[in-house]
């Protein structure tokens, strides 16, 4: 190809060559100076033209570009498939100055052992703190909003005592867009206990109910069987749900938590054991026991709720911050932790995800053992109605349930999907 591109300007040049060759040397006679300066500004032109395409060629690109370059595909949470979807339990808390959103001494539905200023705490930076997830943010707390959407409709939350704290944490939440106080009230006259089974907080101008059922273990408990060891006190049958559960079915959000309970403190050393098919089950573990008795939860979830009506979640296990392993020892922080030390992670939360992640009706995971395990300033401490005895589990109110409840309203009631898986 280059031969012929040589050829082709010889052949070009070659009249002016040949007219100069008489004087053994090439010269370019008068007409070829004509020639060539002609052609000298021809070249010019094209030379011009072809830089004007060049450039008009770029200014296309720029304004007008192509089709992006391949980005890499990484993988994103379950559930997780669109822009506005997003993980609300990745992320970081951030101080936030229009926190904390009610106050607890306000809230006649707010048990005194949770209201930590109430109780004498002095500090209050505790109650500035708002989760932000990394990649999006949680929906500012819109009250009005909530309670139009929550009209004529029955919460459930079945659990323990931190379940009870949530159910506390919500009713505070609504009762700040309610200026009636006086139509909220509990349906049978009865005042917070750790006692009573069932507690049902009315919001009668908005015709629904937020309603707590004490069930700490979900399953049924049960007497001892005959021959049993005397070590055993009381059991646990792994394989029925808790014999109130009938109660639970006709709901319209229904949120559960278990795991607190699970441990062998609680229970070996109280003499409760375990029970398959009406036989005991001495050597199963805490944690095999639990796996046993989310898999009873997880056959009466998808035999008897109707999840086309029902919004089910289930509530991870909380993280706690005792400062020794037989929890006599709390050490409640000014300011989170910047480092959890592995706080973020439960067998019991696994499980959880496990037996959800294999159900055939849809259930959502709310994953707050992460979110958690960063809050060693939250607990109650000895700012409790028992100073005497340290608290590193429960959590103060105001306080980190209440962003539990916003993640769950933001599911609830957003415009846009979101992912909390």
């Amino acid at each position: 190809m280059v031969s012929r591109l040589n050829q082709s300007l010889l052949g070009y040049f070659k009249p002016c060559y040949k007219r100069g060759g008489n004087l053994g040397h090439p010269i370019i006679g008068s007409h070829c100076k004509n020639w060539v300066f002609h052609s000298f500004n021809g070249l010019i032109v094209i030379g011009s033209f072809l830089c004007f395409m060049l450039a008009m060629a770029y200014w296309h690109m720029y304004v007008f570009p192509g089709p992006p370059a391949a980005i890499p595909i990484y993988d994103v949470p379950e559930r997780a498939h669109s822009k506005s979807e997003c993980n609300f339990f990745v992320g970081k808390w951030i101080r936030d100055e229009n926190y904390p959103l009610y106050n607890a001494s306000e809230c006649p539905f707010a048990e005194r052992g949770f209201n930590c200023l109430a109780n004498g705490r002095k500090d209050n930076g505790y109650l500035k703190w708002r989760w932000k997830p990394e990649n999006c943010d949680i929906p500012r707390f819109n009250v009005h909003d909530v309670l139009e959407k929550l009209r004529g409709k029955r919460v459930v939350f079945v659990g323990d005592s931190l379940s009870r704290t949530q159910w506390e944490s919500m009713i505070c939440l609504l009762m700040t867009g309610v200026e009636d106080k006086k139509s909220v009230y509990e349906v049978n006259g009865n005042k917070i206990s750790k006692q009573i089974r069932h507690l049902s907080i009315r919001f009668s101008l908005f015709s629904f109910t937020v309603e707590f059922y004490r069930s700490v273990f979900l399953v049924q408990p049960g007497s001892v069987p005959k021959r049993a060891p005397k070590r055993v006190k009381a059991t646990l049958k792994l394989d029925m749900l808790d014999d109130i559960s009938k109660e639970w079915i006709d709901s319209d959000i229904l949120i559960f938590n278990s795991g607190h309970w699970w441990n062998p403190g609680k229970l070996f050393e109280m003499g409760w054991y375990f029970q398959v098919g009406g036989k005991m089950k001495l050597g199963i573990s805490t944690t095999g026991a639990f796996k046993t008795a989310l898999a009873t939860w997880a056959s009466w979830i998808e035999n008897m709720v109707n999840t086309n009506k029902t919004e089910v979640f289930f509530r991870t296990f909380e993280s706690s911050h005792w400062s020794s392993r037989t929890q006599q020892k709390c050490k409640v922080t000014r300011q989170p932790l910047s480092k959890i030390n592995g706080k973020e992670q439960s067998p019991f939360s696994d499980i959880i995800q496990n037996v959800v992640k294999n159900l055939s009706v849809p259930v959502t995971v709310l994953h707050v053992t992460p979110m958690g395990a960063f809050r060693s300033d939250a607990h109650v401490g000895t700012w409790s109605d028992n100073p005497s005895v340290p608290d590193c589990s429960h959590w103060c109110l105001p306080g980190v349930p209440d962003m539990w409840n916003e993640i769950l309203f933001s599911y609830l009631f957003s415009k846009e999907k979101i992912s909390l898986q």
